[in-house]
């Protein structure tokens, strides 16, 4: 099963059921959109409103959660590409909401940022409220899988002695999220492929086995001494590829077209563009 939030001709946000070509109406997304948890499902999957065609409607970020949590160095492969120690325990930073956009919403970067870079994830919403969380419970915790572009500006993340992961993460737009929710039953969740295109040139590919830190370790983690609620975001790491560690440095450009997909969620598209 497959959720979305969006709207249409002005409407406030709405949710549905993504079908194979038409999303079924299940009614106002209310404040927090599609938080994943068991009664957002069942809302979804007992839809019965109008149709929409999805070429008509503007799809939103799935949700708005209170926070992101977003996870560093998680696959071997970048890893060695950026020549940094393979971690012992999971590396954190944060992304704040306000960088978050839907499908098909331009990436904009801020005049100041030369170093404008990519990240393709696959992202996990939580579903249910959980805190020191065991692997069971973890595994329980997973609401939702979604693909997410952990856009970086990587003069603003790395001009610094103490490197400003969060501020370089966090500049409007640079979260893209969506296209739709996936049912973490619909997916085997320790083999999830994710690939990144630039331009229809795949720049990243990958899998989840290849992660260092799955994402039940994930939860666990980071549930010691945190509490975690429906709709939060765990972006679980992007693999090698990225373009601030190719010789010479690629950045993005504007008008390009990056898109992340991520198996059984689909295509993330967004376009480039330069602050004027």
């Amino acid at each position: 099963m497959r959720a979305v939030r969006f709207t249409s001709d002005g409407l406030e946000p709405r949710l549905g059921r993504l079908e194979d070509d038409h999303i079924v109406d299940a009614g106002p997304a209310g404040f927090r959109g599609f938080d994943a948890s068991d009664a957002a499902w069942e809302s979804v999957a007992n839809a019965a409103g109008s149709h929409h065609a999805p070429e008509k409607v503007k799809l939103l970020h799935p949700c708005e959660p209170q926070k992101i949590v977003a996870v560093g160095l998680n696959y071997q492969s970048h890893v060695t590409e950026t020549n940094l120690q393979r971690p012992e325990v999971p590396f954190a930073f944060a992304i704040w909401p306000n960088a978050l956009i839907g499908h098909e919403e331009d990436i904009v970067i801020p005049r100041e940022e030369t170093r404008p870079d990519w990240e393709g994830e696959v992202a996990l919403i939580i579903g249910r409220r959980t805190y020191r969380a065991d692997r069971a419970a973890a595994r329980a915790a997973i609401g939702g899988i979604t693909a997410i572009n952990d856009v970086s500006g990587r003069r603003a993340q790395l001009e610094t002695p103490m490197k400003q992961f969060t501020l370089g993460k966090s500049f409007d737009t640079f979260a893209p999220m969506g296209p739709c929710v996936v049912h973490p039953d619909a997916l085997d969740l320790v083999r999830i492929a994710v690939r990144t295109t630039l331009d229809g040139e795949v720049v990243q590919q990958s899998d989840t086995s290849n992660l260092i830190f799955g994402f039940e370790e994930l939860i666990e983690y980071f549930s010691r001494g945190m509490t975690f609620v429906p709709g939060d975001v765990i972006a679980t790491g992007t693999p090698g590829g990225v373009g601030d560690e190719r010789k010479p440095p690629r950045y993005l450009r504007d008008g390009e077209v990056v898109e992340v997909d991520v198996e059984g969620v689909g295509t993330l598209r967004n376009r480039v563009r330069m602050e004027e």
